[in-house]
């Protein structure tokens, strides 16, 4: 039986996210339709265009990492990778996705997260590289900077701190969806390479 922590963060994650997708989309097709008039690309133009596929990415991304998942839905290696694309294509956080195969949205869910956690593990920015197939990943955060802070090391023992801040959630959340697998992160850190493998 899932634990009622992870249940209810899952119901509040799906609702944010299916409240979220229809004005989001809602703009994506207002600018088709603007596109359609014959209106020439402009950069303002281009930055509400580009701003909306990441928000859409985000929620999609999101949408799994903090919503309800099922064991025995799949979702495709190319499909989770072009998520992962649309959210870090950009910016100080790269990620690079080498997974196979179809995996379990449950799967999915833990990798998700184990990425939220090595990104707020690397305040100067870096790379991911998310490695493995559906039963065995590893998850590997470079960089010039890796801090993770005791708050999360005990979160991510299954032991959830005092004061555990908005920013550390996936910290808490990832122990309690490893465990509906029966399964614990490994944590494996050097100077410059921080490894969440499950």
């Amino acid at each position: 039986m899932p634990h009622p922590d992870l249940t209810l963060a899952a119901l509040v994650g799906s609702r944010i996210c299916h409240d979220l997708i229809s004005p989001v989309g809602a703009i994506h097709n207002g600018l088709e339709l603007i596109a359609m008039g014959g209106l020439i690309a402009t950069p303002e133009l281009r930055l509400i265009s580009d701003s909306v596929d990441n928000a859409s990415a985000r929620i999609k991304f999101f949408r799994v990492a903090f919503g309800m998942t099922s064991a025995e839905q799949m979702i495709g290696a190319p499909e989770i990778g072009a998520v992962i694309d649309g959210i870090y294509g950009e910016g100080r956080h790269k990620a690079d996705w080498q997974g196979t195969g179809d995996v379990p949205r449950a799967e999915v869910q833990a990798i998700y997260l184990a990425m939220l956690c090595l990104e707020t593990a690397l305040p100067q920015g870096g790379l991911i590289t998310v490695t493995g197939h559906a039963g065995a990943w590893a998850l590997t955060a470079t960089g010039p900077r890796i801090a993770l802070t005791p708050d999360a090391r005990t979160a991510l023992d299954g032991n959830i701190p005092t004061g555990l801040r908005p920013a550390h959630v996936q910290y808490a959340l990832l122990p309690l969806c490893l465990a509906e697998a029966g399964k614990t992160a490994r944590i494996e850190q050097s100077d410059d390479a921080l490894t969440l493998s499950f």
